[in-house]
């Protein structure tokens, strides 16, 4: 008699477990697959300088892409139009932070100069995107930046050296910026970006 209780007592217990077992996997929609990361395509690309537009960037990024396309396929290249162009987007897709998935998902990467690319990564990681919040599922509540005007003020050309290499014609371009929301108004809002010649393209060597 005594057996039939203890086994009645595990019994009970058991289902106890998978009832709130079962009831946590429902609640939590992530567990049962109903809120998977969105899977990110490139929806346009520019072969030739290795450009790529994905369809998580904002319509003001793909209107960008657009019009550095056109740049970009003219017979005779504008290199000035081309960097400053290209500054532009880059501002815009790294300082933005609104459209980021993780502090990992760093923008502007496209541009910046392979050699340089590791350690602009890991620095980026420890400083500007350091405390962006994982967005994978969408249900992220933290706010963030979003670039708003962006104005190139000058552009210049000078001898530039990195590594054991200097181009004799590198691109300087200082340009200003503002924020969507004013809360952020006090957040980094202008820079000085060094471009240099990387085959058939202009890669963004130093950011400062």
């Amino acid at each position: 008699m005594k057996l039939k209780k203890k086994a009645k007592r595990i019994i009970i217990i058991l289902l106890l477990v998978i009832v709130v077992l079962l009831g946590y996997l429902f609640i939590n929609e992530n567990f049962l697959g109903k809120s998977k990361p969105k899977e990110v395509k490139i929806v346009n690309k520019i072969d030739k300088y290795g450009y790529n537009l994905k369809d998580s960037k904002t319509k003001k990024y793909h209107k960008m892409f657009d019009e550095l396309k056109k740049i970009l396929s003219e017979d005779e290249l504008d290199e000035e139009e081309y960097v400053k162009k290209i500054s532009e987007m880059f501002i815009y897709d790294f300082y933005s932070l609104n459209d980021k998935t993780a502090k990992t998902d760093i923008g502007g990467v496209d541009f910046v100069y392979s050699g340089a690319l590791e350690n602009f990564l890991v620095k980026a990681e420890d400083t500007y995107y350091k405390y962006v919040e994982s967005n994978i599922y969408g249900n992220r509540n933290q706010s963030l930046p979003t670039v708003s005007e962006i104005e190139i003020t000058n552009v210049s050309q000078e001898a530039f050296a990195y590594g054991d290499k200097t181009d004799e014609k590198a691109y300087i371009v200082e340009a200003t910026w503002d924020y969507a929301d004013e809360a952020f108004s006090k957040y980094q809002k202008s820079a000085k970006l060094i471009f240099i010649h990387d085959g058939d393209k202009l890669s963004l060597v130093e950011l400062q």
